[in-house]
């Protein structure tokens, strides 16, 4: 049975291995680097920093990336049942429309919810 798991358990040993000896490597070459100011300060682009490193992002920014997922989640499951649909409507009937509309109104009642609380309106 050890035979089975023997690759697997290289392939770990390796890459753990791999990794150790590479964030040594960095340390170690790292410390050896000669700090100053100019060296140690953020670049970006070639212009002086004038601000913090990380902006802070609108609430909305994050609640748009959630309905990006969600609408695109629905096209994920989606796009199989339109693969297999006409097979299984010819041996199953139509409960698979029923079951497709279902999901298309749950989420057609999140996308009227998003719509109403003025998630999409761009002007905000």
């Amino acid at each position: 049975m050890l035979e089975t798991y023997l690759p697997v358990l290289l392939q770990i040993v390796i890459a753990s291995g791999f990794a150790g000896v590479t964030l040594l490597i960095s340390v170690l070459v790292g410390r050896s680097a000669k700090r100053n100011k100019v060296k140690d300060s953020v670049y970006e682009c070639g212009m002086l920093p004038l601000q913090d490193s990380q902006p802070r992002f609108s609430v909305k920014f994050y609640i748009v990336a959630m309905l990006f997922v969600l609408f695109d989640i629905e096209v994920v499951f989606l796009y199989p049942w339109s693969v297999i649909y006409k097979d299984y409507l010819a041996a199953h009937g139509s409960g698979i429309f029923f079951a497709a509309l279902c999901f298309v109104s749950i989420l057609g009642v999140a996308f009227a919810y998003a719509w109403r609380k003025g998630v999409l309106n761009w002007k905000n």
